[in-house]
């Protein structure tokens, strides 16, 4: 058995993947550049962490649930939304506000954008190897009154706290009767200071009094969410309805 033999085994053996498949390319790379021993080794072992590395963030993104093609990559910042580009890339590279539990949430009118925004900046919490969940506020919220209707609303938060950031898209289409409502309270009361809240939303704090059955929970919940917050608020047009004006446009000149 040569000693070629004994590395790929070993690495199998080893549960590095990468290793055995590359480690021939990476001799012929080390002969022909004369590595040392030493650079020879590090080289193959970064190349191992490198894979393991995307192999993380992939399952991380598939668990998720974010939207495909909404990174930052593709958000467009224009002079027609107003933002700030630089806090934008700060939420989404430092991840120090998602590790004390801070929140951050999204205003704006319909089609501006604050969906594909959490989305990318969920995104970029991901590639620091931070765990994110997506949903609509209308399923999460049916699904924690489903389970507090089964008596296992604390096991579903409990399972929430798997994710370091929370994404609740679209909150103010969440017009719920009283116990649904109140179970929105108890997510956002359950994660205060722990984990945290990413949530957009098309109604100012002042009408937030919708979504809650009664005033003093409404100020309540918001009271907690501000307490450690950035706040984004998107104005400008609707990407869709301007998309859809610059198709009509189109189709009228040809």
């Amino acid at each position: 058995m040569t000693h070629h033999t004994d590395l790929a085994i070993l690495a199998k053996k080893l549960r590095l993947p990468t290793i055995v498949l590359q480690w021939e390319l990476l001799q012929e790379k080390a002969e022909k550049d004369k590595w040392t021993y030493s650079q020879y080794l590090v080289e193959t072992l970064r190349v191992e962490a490198d894979q393991k590395e995307q192999r993380a963030i992939a399952t991380l993104i598939k668990a998720s649930k974010l939207p495909r093609s909404k990174g930052l990559e593709n958000f467009i910042f224009h002079a027609g939304v107003t933002i700030s580009q630089a806090k934008v890339q700060r939420l989404s590279s430092s991840p120090g506000w998602v590790k004390t539990g801070s929140n951050l949430i999204i205003f704006g009118a319909s089609g501006v954008g604050k969906t594909h925004l959490a989305a990318a900046i969920g995104y970029g919490l991901i590639q620091k190897g931070l765990k994110v969940y997506f949903g609509s506020a209308i399923h999460l919220i049916q699904d924690l009154q489903r389970a507090k209707n089964e008596l296992k609303l604390e096991k579903a938060l409990q399972k929430l706290d798997l994710f370091d950031a929370l994404i609740v898209d679209d909150l103010g289409y969440a017009k719920k009767s009283g116990t649904e409502s109140s179970v929105l309270f108890e997510l956002i009361a359950h994660r205060y200071e722990a984990k945290s809240l990413i949530i957009t939303a098309n109604q100012p704090f002042s009408q937030w009094s919708e979504l809650f059955p009664d005033q003093i929970m409404a100020v309540a919940a918001v009271d907690r969410l501000i307490h450690h917050c950035d706040i984004i608020q998107l104005e400008g047009k609707s990407y869709r309805a301007t998309a859809a004006q610059e198709r009509l446009s189109n189709l009228e000149r040809s």
